[in-house]
């Protein structure tokens, strides 16, 4: 235990706030694996009945970079598309759909995700399944983005020092900070992101602090459902967005019904286990109807603005005719088969290094 961290738990269970280098400073000490699992206990739970803040988040944000490995040589443009989890409606995968929506159009996605948090299953899970298991291959890894276009960044392999955390996270049982952190640390460094988060209150410092980070376009979004909120843009109800672009953060409100799309209550939606998941998104990716592709369309058109490839906003508001068009543009990519063929050259890909992977978890 460093006599630093030491310093600083007492300063959180005082109930005062961080800034951003100490909080950057307590979470070297956890990534380093310098914290006793009871401090860190202490120090999560602190954070948490004060509330976070953003300095905080920028400081955890930075330690938690520092320690991830980077995934180099990623293509210009390259995004993200991720939620939070932890938002308790285990839905299908809607943010690994969009990401083969996407490729399919030739935007390159670098994937972050992780196995099973707030849907029944996660993106790791899902994709097991599919035929597309993660790997730590680094030259693999580039090769699939800057060839396929296309990489699924699995977590565990990039953010090996989360580790020290873990066995205090699952024993809280409840969202820490650190449930923010995986989202604003993509391996991959990509600087256009869409992503969902648990609480609506962290759209905006999430936001922000992308921003000063260095992200050229984002979106954070948080759905309202019957059953709570989504870290994901939702048809079951009014959907909250905090933008950055053009080194501007704002804030505005999406519907359903912009996109021309037909409201569906988040039940619609729920997920079952890691084989239900899979088969949902093959017979999605092959033409199926239903709340599942619209969710994927909403959020796959906000993904081609923030992509760059489809500009709907206007005057820090939507732009319907715009979003609309995006809409379709996503569903050119389902019909015409090109998401399909992204995820089977995915899955061609995983399969051709099989061997050389053999045994690993």
């Amino acid at each position: 235990m460093s006599a630093d961290f030491t310093s600083l738990l007492h300063k959180a269970a005082l109930g005062r706030q961080l800034d951003s280098h100490e909080a950057e400073t307590a979470f070297h000490a956890i990534m380093a694996g310098e914290v006793d699992p009871v401090q860190l206990a202490a120090f999560l739970t602190a954070l948490k009945l004060r509330g976070e803040t953003f300095a905080e988040l920028t400081g955890a944000v930075q330690a938690v970079r520092h320690h991830m490995t980077v995934l180099p040589d990623v293509p210009a443009g390259a995004i993200d598309v991720c939620g939070t989890g932890g938002d308790g409606l285990k839905t299908l995968n809607v943010s690994t759909a969009v990401a083969f929506v996407l490729a399919g159009l030739g935007v390159p996605v670098a994937k972050h995700g992780n196995r099973a948090l707030s849907s029944a299953t996660g993106a790791t899970d899902v994709l097991e399944v599919l035929g597309i298991p993660p790997t730590d291959d680094l030259e693999l890894q580039g090769h699939r983005l800057r060839e396929d276009g296309l990489v699924f960044l699995a977590a565990p392999q990039h953010h090996p020092a989360m580790r020290h955390a873990a066995p205090v996270r699952k024993a809280l049982g409840f969202r820490t900070l650190f449930n923010l952190l995986g989202p604003l640390c993509n391996p991959a460094q990509v600087r256009h992101q869409l992503i969902g988060v648990f609480d609506g209150r962290w759209c905006e410092p999430v936001a922000r602090a992308l921003g000063a980070l260095g992200s050229l376009s984002v979106w954070v979004v948080h759905g309202s459902t019957e059953e709570g909120g989504s870290d994901e843009l939702t048809l079951a109800g009014p959907s909250q967005v905090s933008a950055w672009q053009d080194d501007t953060l704002f804030s505005f409100g999406i519907e359903p019904d912009m996109a021309g799309l037909a409201a569906a209550p988040i039940s619609a939606i729920r997920g079952g286990d890691a084989q239900t998941n899979a088969g949902a998104l093959l017979a999605l990716l092959d033409g199926a109807g239903g709340a599942y592709r619209d969710t994927v369309l909403l959020n796959a058109a906000a993904a081609l603005h923030v992509a760059g490839r489809g500009d709907i906003v206007k005057a820090g508001a939507i732009d319907v005719p715009a979003f609309r068009r995006n809409v379709g543009m996503a569903a050119d990519s389902i019909d015409r088969g090109l998401a399909r063929a992204a995820l089977e050259a995915a899955r061609m890909s995983a399969h051709s290094i099989a061997p050389k992977d053999a045994g690993r978890s």
